[in-house]
């Protein structure tokens, strides 16, 4: 797997080499550019997988060499990489396939790591069980692209105070409805929606969130240890913090296999 990583910042392009080179060794990096022009004329070369895209550049911008590639074949998976949170939501209008916030921790580019390894293994897999020209093979390479699987919320778009800002799926432990607001509370801070419960359960992996409350919906993975008190009502309790959350009567049987 090939990526081309294009910044302004030289500094920034040798961290993120270096830390590509650990997090990801199958990861090669066929291309370092430092402005707009060059990155789209290498992808254009080089044809990589992944691109890891600054939104200002000089030149072409990010989101204008994104526009540039709207065509090509194949088109990369684009990563995003900026220091200014407001241009998130532009950024997803060009379908990005993640977004990294300056500075880039290591803990969150680990996950785009990962988020990249899984969706082009399983793609390259379906490619190799069957000759990937034939109309079988780009059919189930279609319904995979757009199954429920690929189609669930990794971001949610929420405020905090006057910002708007794109909070990842990954960092949600819980989402609770207070009154015409749904609070979501993550290992960084709260925010607002104004979604309602029903609409997000439904946009929602099943398989890592559970609705444990008319108002409450939990990451199963924040999940610490269930306890019933002395009048048989049921509690989770979250790893994070000291969180206790009310499971209703409906939802406890989630809790029979754990």
């Amino acid at each position: 797997m090939t990526a081309v990583i294009a910044d302004d910042e030289p500094l920034l392009r040798h961290h993120l080499n270096r830390s590509l080179s650990e997090a990801f060794p199958q990861l090669d990096i066929v291309a370092s550019e430092a402005d707009g022009k060059s990155a789209l004329e290498s992808i254009k070369q080089k044809r990589p997988d992944v691109v890891f895209l600054d939104i200002r550049m000089p030149g072409l911008d990010g989101i204008s060499v994104a526009k540039a590639l709207n065509g090509t074949d194949p088109i990369p998976l684009i990563i995003f990489i900026t220091a200014y949170d407001e241009y998130a939501i532009q950024a997803f209008d060009e379908h990005a396939f993640d977004y990294l916030l300056k500075p880039i921790t290591e803990k969150r580019l680990l996950k785009t790591c990962e988020r990249i390894r899984s969706y082009l293994f399983s793609v390259r897999a379906e490619q190799n069980r069957t000759d990937s020209n034939s109309v079988e093979a780009i059919e189930r390479l279609v319904a995979k692209i757009q199954s429920p699987a690929n189609s669930y919320l990794r971001w949610i778009k929420a405020s905090k105070g006057d910002d708007i800002c794109l909070v990842p799926v990954d960092d949600v432990n819980y989402l609770q409805a207070e009154d015409k607001y749904v609070s979501v509370y993550t290992r960084y801070g709260e925010y607002l929606i104004r979604t309602p419960l029903k609409e997000l359960i439904k946009q929602l992996d099943p398989d890592l969130f559970w609705q444990i409350h008319r108002a409450t919906i939990v990451r199963v993975d924040a999940i610490e240890r269930v306890k019933r008190d002395f009048t048989g009502k049921m509690h989770v309790h979250l790893s994070t913090g000291d969180v206790k959350l009310a499971v209703s009567r409906n939802a406890q049987g989630l809790f029979k296999q754990m």
